[in-house]
């Protein structure tokens, strides 16, 4: 079974997944955010599709480590989808992971409207790489 890896943002939802020996982790798509929660319906379309046994939801911290209202939102959000999905939704530190895609992007010369598309597809892939990689190092 994969994981799934999401970097819930403002608009968008960046979702990547891993292989199924969860060793890497691959950009998925973005899930655009709706009014009537219609995402959700969205990511259980892409559990199902995938396979996908648990999620991990990057938490937006304060560069101290406190947790502020961006993040307060997240965790609601990993709540409902876990009730939702009935599935084991973890947290993992997205500390400067946007920053790290953009930069990657940058260097590989994307354009700025493409790295707009991609970005948080991007993001979503680091942190479920690092997740990946925290849980094989045990």
């Amino acid at each position: 079974m994969r994981i799934m890896g999401l970097d819930y943002g403002d608009r968008k939802i960046g979702v990547a997944v891993s292989d199924e020996l969860r060793w890497t982790a691959q950009g998925l798509t973005v899930v655009e955010r709706r009014r009537d929660s219609g995402e959700l319906d969205r990511l259980a379309e892409l559990v199902r599709e995938h396979e996908v046994s648990e999620i991990v939801v990057g938490l937006p911290k304060n560069m101290n480590g406190t947790i502020g209202p961006r993040g307060e939102i997240t965790i609601a959000f990993a709540e409902q989808l876990g009730q939702q999905l009935d599935l084991p939704v973890h947290l993992w530190d997205e500390r400067l992971t946007t920053v790290a895609a953009e930069r990657t992007l940058l260097e590989a010369d994307v354009s700025r409207k493409k790295r707009k598309r991609v970005v948080d597809k991007m993001a979503a892939t680091l942190i479920l790489q690092n997740y990946l990689d925290s849980i094989t190092k045990r």
